[in-house]
């Protein structure tokens, strides 16, 4: 907004849509209404700020936020297919599936996008409130799937309620999300985020573009392995071999030190995400808020020594997982930190009902 003067006493205020003559002269404005319609300006002016550069990284091929915005413009037409669909009578669990898939993009906004928005930027309003909506929309959604095969009055209220909230959640992506992070993250960042991107599915037939920036700086970070070796009392290994170890294990490892701080994933490919960009940031910031306390209280335990192991079962995309929070001491029995194993007990589970 730009403040236009057309006579002495009299001031325009001129927006892109329309124009307000402020009734009052500027002599007669107290301090307080002078430095509030400043404060406006200011805003304003950021505002448009944060839409210009949004609109310049969305058009950008193979960038995150041209990705994630190609996937709200496939959610949306899928959201209008099932309302479509829902007037006229049964909603197809090929449909309900298709739906579903929103999942994968809200998983992809909880790894790489809220939590360094909240640590590193310290703007937390879509950690806190928005990471909770999309858990409760894709829990609903995953809940309607169940009861697919009995669409009562009831079961369509309530899907209709769960597109009308995704649809919602387009538009703050749109206008609180996507411009706060265009405004702060910086190329490096963002060169990140695109890496990690990879390691997730492809959502709604929208694939991961290529970013040629992104591509020619793949290599600038790359870690370089020393062959000094690494004594231990069971033994010594190189790094490299000690990489290759760590990485061949059938289990998804995590470790979180003394500080709260991640500080080692093992690599390859992963049911629960672990972003590359997670790594020296502090793990509550990488869980959800209803998650958030659940592991504070773990690792808590863990340090004041009334508990040294947590399993957790779940299923996860139909498969049965086994999470083990395990906390790590020396000889002496000190704290260390905190080691969260993930393994896959499909297998488990096969053998036996064999």
């Amino acid at each position: 907004m730009r403040i236009v003067k057309i006579q002495k006493k009299e001031t325009i205020y001129e927006n892109k849509s329309h124009s307000i003559i402020a009734k009052r002269s500027v002599g007669s404005m107290n301090r307080e209404e002078q430095i509030a319609n400043a404060e406006k300006a200011t805003v304003d002016s950021i505002r448009e700020q944060r839409f210009a550069k949004t609109a310049e990284l969305v058009k950008i091929p193979g960038h995150p936020l041209h990705t994630f915005t190609l996937e709200n413009e496939a959610l949306a037409k899928t959201i209008k297919k099932c309302r479509e669909v829902l007037k006229s009578g049964h909603v197809e669990y090929k449909l309900i599936e298709e739906v579903r898939q929103l999942a994968i993009h809200y998983a992809k906004k909880g790894d790489l996008l809220y939590p360094h928005l909240k640590v590193k930027y310290e703007i937390s309003g879509p950690s806190d409130v928005m990471w909770t909506v999309d858990d409760e929309i894709r829990d609903e959604f995953a809940a309607l799937a169940k009861k697919a095969d009995s669409q009562d009055d009831e079961w369509k209220k309530r899907f209709e309620a769960a597109l009308t909230r995704a649809d919602e959640m387009i538009y703050k992506e749109a206008n609180i999300l996507f411009p706060n992070c265009a405004f702060n993250f910086t190329d490096e960042e963002w060169f990140g985020i695109y890496r990690d991107s990879k390691d997730y599915a492809e959502c709604l037939g929208v694939e991961n573009g290529v970013w040629e920036d992104a591509e020619k700086a793949q290599d600038v970070k790359t870690p370089s392995i020393s062959q000094d070796e690494i004594v231990m009392a069971g033994g010594h290994m190189t790094v490299e071999q000690l990489t290759a170890m760590l990485n061949t294990i059938p289990l998804e490892i995590s470790f979180v030190d003394t500080d709260n701080i991640n500080r080692f994933f093992n690599e390859g490919p992963k049911v629960f995400k672990r972003p590359g960009m997670a790594i020296d940031r502090e793990v509550f910031s990488c869980h959800p808020p209803k998650i958030e306390q659940q592991v504070r209280r773990i690792i808590e335990e863990f340090r004041a020594g009334t508990l040294d192991k947590v399993p957790v079962w779940m299923d996860k995309n139909g498969r049965t997982m086994l999470v083990t929070y395990m906390a790590v001491r020396d000889k002496s029995g000190k704290y260390l930190g905190t080691m969260e194993l993930v393994q896959d007990m499909e297998f488990a589970k096969e053998y036996f009902q064999k």
